[in-house]
């Protein structure tokens, strides 16, 4: 799952894909190495200025039409708004992928109405909203035990069982230590039943781990993608294309789920 931000202010690109032009060649490009899903956003999750649905349907809206005319991958919205996810699904996305865990039902009753998919994700706070020094008693617990309620409230909104993703939302109003409990413990949130996404590429807690900048953490969010997949995570959210493709076909092929590319070694 590639990430395509259309905004000038997230937290890994800082508005590199903002412009019309390069959030399409950066879909393409993504295409190119090997992503399976294109993931379309025009707000971050985190605090920012204010940005209004007329302004978020432009940024995301001409991106998934551009995306949709060249290719079937998966195409999902990343929004909270059920407006945006409706103009959306018309422009050709398949998935709405909201990180506000769904603190808006009628977001479940658009996607139940297009017969798109959901990605619930895990967060405390309003959309946009500061949560400062969130606490929980067992992160893992309380993460699993809201998925499972939003995942229901979306089956009473019309959203059928196996069009829902689980998202534990590493990072989201959590501290490194509870986004590192959440990955050692990933095969809980497994077991709630529904696809597993994780969502963990250059995020913080593997910068604070590792004592690295920015730019400088593609090693360990690959070795976290490792650990993810072996504890049941079957789709990963991505900024480095390239690098986790080979870390995903690797494990797929050790697990024996992919066929090696060629066999040469010791046949001769």
């Amino acid at each position: 799952m590639a990430i395509i931000n259309r905004t000038p202010d997230s937290f890994h690109d800082r508005g590199r894909t903002f412009a019309l032009d390069k959030a399409l060649t950066a879909a393409q490009e993504a295409l190119d190495e090997g992503a399976d899903w294109l993931d379309i956003g025009g707000v971050p999750f985190a605090p920012g200025p204010v940005v209004s649905i007329e302004e978020e349907m432009d940024r995301v809206v001409p991106v998934i039409e551009g995306a949709r005319s060249r290719t079937d991958a998966v195409i999902s919205v990343e929004t909270y708004r059920p407006e945006v996810a409706r103009a959306a699904f018309d422009a050709g996305a398949d998935v709405l992928n909201n990180t506000s865990g769904l603190h808006d039902p009628a977001l479940a009753d658009v996607v139940a109405e297009a017969g798109a998919s959901l990605v619930i994700t895990h967060s405390l706070a309003d959309p946009r909203t500061p949560y400062p020094r969130p606490r929980y008693d067992d992160v893992v617990s309380e993460v699993a035990e809201f998925l499972r309620e939003r995942a229901a409230l979306a089956e009473k909104h019309g959203v059928p069982a196996d069009r829902i993703i689980i998202d534990p939302g590493h990072d989201l109003n959590k501290n490194t230590y509870h986004s590192l409990e959440l990955t050692r413990r990933l095969p809980e949130i497994a077991r709630i039943g529904h696809p597993l996404l994780v969502a963990v590429s250059n995020k913080d807690f593997i910068g604070e781990t590792l004592r690295r900048d920015q730019r400088e953490r593609v090693e360990g969010t690959i070795a976290t993608l490792v650990v993810s997949i072996l504890s049941g995570a079957r789709i990963v959210r991505v900024h480095d294309v390239t690098e986790a493709r080979q870390a995903v076909n690797m494990v797929e092929g050790i697990l024996g789920w992919r066929p090696p590319a060629y066999v040469r070694h010791n046949l001769d």
